[in-house]
């Protein structure tokens, strides 16, 4: 079958391991095997502690060495997913923003709404879209959004990994910069090293050179990155062209923001020439597919930041946009987007989506060690149900993976060597409670009223 790979003769000095904490058993493997993913079938893979310390074929590993196991066995196993860009609390406003254009949505629907918000909130809301990424496979997710420390708090407990940034507007000042700053250090490296935080200016467009400056010169002493929002569609970089005479990265470079690591949110608007800016500095790129279909935004120039040695990863964006926080469903649009964009049916195969959904994924958070089942690892699995009939035939696993795949095939899901989800069933969340507390709230959280909105979306000049 194609893409599958074949092992070797077992190795005797291999067969009785040390002791180890989790044992997943009987399981096709998605591995990387140089550029290339292939399926690795029947395997094993062992965990100690928070690594994945072996992956054999079944019957090399002695069972009776592991604490516990997992019958893995016709379910394919893939690395955690990452989500490289989403706001998880805005799940409170999930359906309230439906058919309307990009700039009602931000003036007259998401920031109104977004002024209702306590911390509380943010706290059931982020429990809410964890318990929605768990069952959906995703094991890492990069937030950008408010009241970050009741998001930590969430990962905390739930045992998802995170990298946060504590979103802020440039009209906000440097008290509210400094504010952001205390939670950058307080939680760094957090929840047992499953919190990474970074700095998070809203965007070129909220923020003016001074106060951006400001902020990549915290980043720097805080020796953390900045996750950003940047030319999210041609519009913005017009009114930048407008404004200050060059482009959001132009912007951004101008304040010294490159001067640290940058995740760049959508990058609709790139030019030739900001790539050929980006490509000499530590930046990398997310894509939110589904969010720039429904709100027309365009189509990001996905092969040319590839060709220049960009990284790529997937996110959802806020579900005010894209509705559910499914990368699955993200990576298979991403693929049919720039498809329908180039009008060529052989752009973005199969091996360039998965890596960048896995590699691209974990290169963007600078995360080595994740987006990929390997020795030395993070032990972040994800075991995938392949017995519904929208995965049969199995003539191409891969193929299934990209096109087929579906959040509710998703039974079993392991994060630095925790199970937090088996036969899906959540064990660190009690959903129910977590939406009743939600429901709670929902009728103080829906109202709009346009004169508390948190910030004014821009308009360029006709």
């Amino acid at each position: 079958m194609d893409g599958y790979l074949s092992f070797a003769a077992p190795d005797p000095t291999i067969l009785c391991m040390s002791a180890f904490d989790l044992l997943l058993v009987s399981c096709d493997v998605l591995t990387r095997d140089g550029n290339a993913y292939r399926v690795a079938p029947d395997c094993d893979i062992a965990i100690s502690g928070n690594r994945i310390v072996e992956v054999l074929p079944t019957g090399q590993i002695d069972p009776g060495q592991a604490k516990s196991t997992v019958n893995a066995q016709d379910m394919f196993a893939i690395p955690g997913l990452i989500n490289t860009h989403t706001h998880a609390a805005m799940v409170l406003f999930r359906g309230l923003a439906e058919d309307i254009p990009i700039e009602s949505w931000f003036n007259d629907y998401i920031w109104p709404l977004e002024s209702n918000e306590e911390p509380e909130d943010i706290y059931w809301g982020t429990l809410l879209a964890i318990a929605e990424m768990i069952q959906s496979g995703v094991t890492t997710f990069a937030d950008h959004y408010f009241f970050c420390d009741e998001i930590a708090q969430a990962i905390s407990e739930t045992g998802i990994r995170a990298h946060i940034g504590w979103a802020v507007f440039g009209h906000e000042g440097l008290t509210k910069l400094d504010q952001t700053v205390d939670f950058a250090r307080r939680w760094q490296g957090g929840a047992g090293g499953r919190i990474t935080t970074w700095m998070a200016p809203h965007s070129p467009y909220l923020c003016d050179v001074d106060f951006l400056r400001e902020t990549a010169a915290r980043a720097k002493a805080l020796g953390t990155g900045i996750h950003i929002h940047c030319s999210e569609t041609h519009e913005q970089v017009t009114y930048s062209l407008e404004q200050h005479g060059v482009t959001p990265p132009g912007m951004l470079h101008r304040a010294g923001v490159f001067d640290v690591p940058v995740l760049l949110a959508h990058g609709i608007g790139l030019t030739p020439a900001d790539i050929a800016l980006l490509k000499d500095h530590d930046v990398a790129i997310s894509q939110c597919p589904k969010t720039y279909m429904k709100l027309a935004m365009g189509t990001a120039p996905v092969r040319d930041l590839r060709a220049a040695g960009i990284p790529v990863g997937i996110g959802t964006d806020g579900v005010v946009s894209s509705n559910t926080l499914d990368v699955l469903e993200q990576m298979r649009l991403l693929a049919l987007d720039q498809k329908q964009a180039a009008k060529d049916s052989t752009v973005l195969p199969i091996q360039e989506v998965l890596d960048i959904a896995f590699a691209g994924g974990a290169a963007a958070l600078r995360s080595p060690d994740l987006g990929e089942i390997a020795p030395g690892k993070l032990a972040d699995v994800v075991l995938l149900r392949t017995d519904g009939a929208h995965f049969f035939p199995r003539y191409d696993l891969l193929a299934n993976l990209v096109y087929s795949a579906r959040a509710s095939d998703v039974d079993t899901v392991i994060c630095d060597g925790k199970v937090l989800m088996q036969g899906r069933q959540l064990l660190t969340i009690d959903l129910p409670r977590v939406k009743a507390e939600v429901a709670a709230r929902m009728q103080r959280l829906n109202q709009r009223a346009t004169e508390r909105r948190l910030a004014t979306y821009p308009v360029p000049q006709k």
